[in-house]
């Protein structure tokens, strides 16, 4: 009698649909996972290209091998070449990865919670920040589950890094058939988009609505996709965390490849290496020993690695330039700020003094002004006008941005302000610091060891629900939500976090026309 009530129950239990397994990919065919959730299923370490190494060491990703049977997709892929970090404060445990390493990295991640192949879900397509030099599909923070439980089929990519990733010399560029060198970790984040229009259907995602988001050097490599003609079609929006700027960044950067090739060059001769044949038969933690300073560091776009480069092929002419020329995509964008993103501090420490004397040095002529507009009387009105100053010029910088897109774009920008301080020991050291947003937006809280409370929980809600709704309609807004205005005329911007809304995005009229006349320069 009891096994037929367990029987009769069991039968009274709500079956979840799945897509079918295995699943027919480029390659061959795989088998992924349940999530944490049953019904979200998770495939990862699936290979889009190519191993990247001997011969194939700084090419072009190139077609993955195919392989027999079935590949069981339970795990993720090893991180690209760098060097593994458990901890640097403030990014903890969650915000690091912790995986193997190997130059054998190109693989992606999916989390689907379609029960079908034919349901086209919008597709969120996560690309991971640190530096250029770091970072991996693998980092907690970036588990795709919280999104998909939301609606959204979720991809997060490897992508070459470091001197792997981003190293130009002129061989390189003879040897290409592209004539090109230098973006190889752009170039696979390409291929990933590809092997996304050719697959991501088979997951019960639209490749015909895909958002490209990143964070940091996630968000410099949005906006170099959305500037380059290789990506062109290849996603329907964008979102830039930490973000999209007129003051410069990973995102200005106009290293053309003559420069990034004799960097590379200096930096070959450094190793006694006489030709690209001698570098690619080195180990990586060869070519990463320390050299004599000779020019070929790792300063960004050349050397060790660590920028875009104007390769004449992914890109033609630096970001800022594609985007005052219309040579962007049109697409929606969202991006923004962490309020005490990097160089940002809650508790700055700088004396009256020393502010005043910044101020000359910096502002010349304007000093005068700058300084009746963000006073320093005292010590303590100086540091409280240092963290005024900051947050003003990165909200105007990123309004002018959005105002300057708008004069070639017909797509709406939506900008923000983040300000919610994550909880934990070193909450008051280090405040709303650069990256905290991420497991806000991308709903994975659970991925943290920290003291969340349901004020946190309700902030991942609602940030997350914004990001899901733009994926699905290229508007964050959506039914009970706090109305989210896309940039426009007025200077404002939609702080998220603790209380969401518009804000100004100065203190003062004044405040406003000071950073215009000097980020106009």
């Amino acid at each position: 009698m009891r096994r037929i009530l367990l029987l009769a129950a069991a039968a009274t239990l709500p079956v979840i649909a799945a897509i079918q397994q295995p699943v027919a990919i480029t390659g061959g065919r795989i088998s992924g996972t349940p999530g944490r959730d049953a019904s979200i299923q998770v495939f990862k370490g699936i290979p889009f290209a190519a191993p990247p190494v001997g011969s194939l060491r700084w090419r072009e990703p190139q077609t993955v091998a195919p392989w027999t049977g079935v590949k069981t997709a339970d795990k993720f892929g090893a991180s690209c070449m760098q060097s593994i970090v458990t901890e640097r404060k403030p990014w903890t445990y969650e915000f690091m990865a912790h995986n193997d390493v190997s130059e054998d990295c190109l693989s992606l991640n999916v989390w689907t919670g379609a029960a079908s192949a034919g349901e086209k879900r919008p597709v969120f397509f996560y690309i991971y920040g640190g530096g250029l030099t770091e970072g991996s599909s693998a980092v907690p923070v970036y588990d795709g589950e919280g999104l998909a439980k939301k609606g959204l089929v979720v991809v997060t990519v490897n992508y070459r890094v470091g001197i792997l990733g981003f190293f130009a010399h002129p061989e390189l560029t003879k040897e290409s058939p592209n004539h090109a060198s230098g973006n190889y970790g752009l170039l696979d984040q390409v291929a990933a988009l590809k092997w996304v229009q050719t697959n991501i259907a088979k997951f019960g995602g639209d490749p015909a609505q895909v958002t490209i988001a990143g964070q940091s050097a996630g968000a410099s490599s949005v906006l170099a996709l959305t500037a380059s003609p290789l990506a062109k079609g290849l996603f329907a929006r964008g979102i830039a965390q930490s973000g999209a700027s007129v003051a410069g960044g990973l995102m200005a950067s106009g290293t053309k490849l003559e420069q990034a090739e004799a960097a590379g060059a200096t930096f070959a001769q450094s190793k006694g290496a006489a030709s690209i044949a001698d570098l690619r038969a080195m180990s990586f933690e060869k070519l990463m020993e320390p050299v004599a300073a000779t020019g070929g560091g790792r300063g960004r776009g050349g050397g060790r690695g660590g920028g875009i480069i104007i390769d004449n092929w992914l890109l033609t002419q630096s970001i800022p330039d594609a985007y005052a020329a219309g040579k962007n995509a049109d697409v929606p964008i969202i991006t923004g700020w962490t309020k005490h993103d990097i160089g940002i501090s809650p508790n700055p420490t700088t004396t009256a003094e020393a502010f005043k004397a910044q101020a000359k040095q910096r502002y010349g002529d304007s000093a005068e002004q700058f300084l009746q507009l963000y006073p320093a009387a005292t010590d303590d009105q100086a540091r409280a006008s240092a963290n005024d100053a900051a947050w003003d010029q990165n909200r105007v910088s990123m309004y002018l941005w959005a105002r300057n897109r708008a004069k070639t774009a017909k797509s709406k920008t939506f900008t923000y302000f983040y300000d919610h301080v994550m909880p934990g020991p070193d909450a008051a050291t280090y405040g709303a610091f650069h990256t905290s947003d991420v497991p806000y937006a991308l709903n994975t809280l659970y991925m943290a060891d920290r003291p969340f409370a349901d004020a946190d929980r309700k902030i991942a809600d609602t940030d997350s629900s914004y990001w899901a709704n733009f994926a699905l309609h290229g508007d964050p807004n959506g039914k009970g939500l706090p109305a989210w205005a896309a940039i426009g005329e007025k200077p404002e911007t939609m702080e998220i976090g603790d209380k969401p809304g518009s804000i100004p995005v100065a203190g003062s009229v004044g405040k406003l026309a000071f950073w215009e006349k000097f980020l106009s320069r």
